[in-house]
């Protein structure tokens, strides 16, 4: 098992950012996250997570008509902002990723499997998702994660050949405490879990 420090990195001590120090986030941290991120299991290690990092103004200007009111200043203001976005023809790559089956390409191939495609793009590049933040807390970035935007215009915009589509946007850099809120509750394991 992991330390408390790294536990408390992760999870306890780690909060959502909403706004962040004037700091900016380098191209080396950015990679060190993509190549920790990378290593966490997807179905037939497809990997369908594609990510976009706006770092300047200009390409966080595309985004401004994509995004809700209450998450464009925030969103604006943070050093990077992260489309997390899927690929919908991830199958392409398993020759590579995942070569010691001739087969699986074809789990996925053509328009009778299409939905099973899709489904699965979006649940892997969920997780994928998932392993995004802890990875970016584990380089030592705070997260902003969130879905109040609109999925069609920041596709339009950032992937208009239709074939990659955002899944959420997460606002990363070092967090400000003077804009933290205090932590919301949880949920028990009893409320929240079963044993069988």
């Amino acid at each position: 098992m992991i330390d408390d420090r790294a536990l408390d990195a992760l999870f306890r001590s780690a909060r959502t950012a909403n706004a962040f120090l004037d700091r900016p986030v380098s191209d080396d941290r950015l990679r060190a996250l993509y190549d920790l991120m990378k290593m966490g299991p997807t179905s037939a290690n497809c990997q369908p997570t594609r990510i976009v990092f706006l770092r300047t103004a200009e390409a966080k200007e595309r985004l401004r008509p994509a995004l809700s009111s209450g998450n464009l200043a925030r969103t604006l203001a943070a050093p990077v902002c992260a489309i997390l976005a899927y690929d919908t023809e991830f199958q392409e790559n398993l020759p590579r990723l995942f070569p010691h089956n001739a087969t699986a390409r074809s789990w996925f191939d053509g328009e009778a499997n299409r939905a099973a495609r899709e489904a699965g793009a979006f649940r892997n590049g969920s997780m994928q998702g998932g392993y995004f933040i802890l990875a970016a807390r584990a380089v030592g970035l705070d997260c902003g994660p969130m879905s109040g935007f609109d999925n069609a215009k920041v596709d339009q915009a950032f992937f208009p050949e239709g074939r990659v589509r955002s899944n959420f946007l997460c606002n990363l850099g070092y967090i400000d405490p003077s804009a933290t809120f205090a932590r919301s509750p949880r949920l028990d394991f009893d409320e929240a879990c079963q044993l069988l």
